[in-house]
């Protein structure tokens, strides 16, 4: 049975994933989301074994890309009121680490609630704000424990790509961070 693909993907989000796992789809970017969408489903009642290459979205077969699209776009989770909460908790977080760690500063009562939004938003970590307030939670010395935020695959790839193309070489030096002893003879 064929399903319809879901409506929280975008045009961009289709265009991108048709060109990121060399999908045999012809398109325009002139052509509207419902155009993309019919070609997609042609391509899907032609039913045809296609294999695609290793890619960001985990999809091997032609079934495995019908499952993603027929599922609510992994992006797009946040309603515009979660988005907010998130949003509003991030900016908790952060007033707390600019004002050295003082739990008395904010609007938290006590450290175990601060722990727990931290704890909530650590799911969200697509969103720049939560990777930012994980990290100037993670500097301070006496955290409960480390908050990694859950990075989707597509966002981890455009993060490395974006490290990529800042890395600056010059004259065969690489620049590196840290502490460093230079001696001279």
């Amino acid at each position: 049975m064929l399903k319809k693909i879901d409506k929280s993907h975008s045009k961009t989000d289709l265009i991108e994933l048709i060109n990121t796992i060399d999908i045999p789809v012809i398109f325009s970017h002139s052509h509207n989301k419902h155009d993309i969408q019919q070609k997609l489903e042609e391509l899907f009642k032609e039913s045809k074994d296609i294999i695609f290459s290793p890619n960001v979205y985990n999809i091997s077969t032609l079934k495995d890309l019908q499952i993603y699209v027929s599922n609510p776009n992994p992006k797009k989770i946040l309603s515009v009121k979660e988005k907010s909460t998130v949003m509003r908790i991030c900016r908790e977080i952060c007033k707390y680490c600019k004002n050295n760690y003082h739990i008395q500063k904010t609007n938290y009562k006590s450290v175990q609630e601060l722990h727990d939004d931290a704890l909530y938003i650590v799911q969200f970590g697509d969103l720049p704000s939560v990777r930012r307030s994980c990290k100037l939670l993670n500097n301070n010395q006496q955290r409960i424990q480390e908050y990694i935020p859950i990075i989707s695959p597509q966002v981890r790839k455009l993060l490395e790509d974006k490290m990529k193309s800042k890395k600056v070489y010059s004259h065969g030096l690489e620049k590196s961070y840290g502490n460093f002893t230079i001696k001279f003879d």
